[in-house]
């Protein structure tokens, strides 16, 4: 990346890996929290995953979410965390999108709960746009994934 001058670019891509990591660590671990049939039931209303995975899915997506917390919080394969994490991103983008297009009212339970709303509840515009700031943040890491207070500087990565 050009124009930020060098020493200011880890600065930054230590701020973004913070916050992608708080939001993925705050989003994961509500989710761990919850109730196994909680967990479920949110991958089951956006009727995408086929019934046999959606358990899956719903206690692996908390665990993926965390794990990559943890590697980003950490700075440990910073750029493949970073591109895992807007991969997830652009996932949790697209089956927002396709929930609005099929007119599923639900909630996305992103930061825990999940399932069927009433007409009128949902929020899929100010959703996607906030998993598109995350999607930039990961994108940053990703393109310019050089950081301080990392494992990988420590490592010579």
């Amino acid at each position: 990346m050009t124009g930020w001058p060098t020493p200011t670019r880890p600065w930054l891509t230590t701020a973004a890996r913070i916050a992608l990591a708080v939001v993925l660590f705050w989003a994961g671990w509500v989710k761990f929290t919850q109730p196994p049939a909680l967990q479920k039931q949110a991958v089951e209303a956006y009727q995408l995953v086929p019934d046999g995975l959606t358990g899956l899915v719903g206690y692996g997506l908390p665990m993926l979410e965390l794990v990559l917390a943890l590697m980003l919080l950490a700075g440990f394969a910073t750029r493949f965390g970073a591109i895992l994490s807007g991969l997830l991103m652009a996932v949790f983008i697209g089956g927002i999108a396709s929930a609005w297009a099929r007119g599923l009212s639900i909630d996305c339970g992103c930061f825990g709960g999940g399932g069927a709303v009433g007409a009128g509840e949902t929020e899929y515009l100010q959703e996607m746009l906030r998993d598109t700031l995350f999607l930039g943040l990961a994108v940053w890491i990703a393109v310019s994934p050089k950081s301080r207070c990392a494992v990988d500087e420590r490592l010579g990565l």
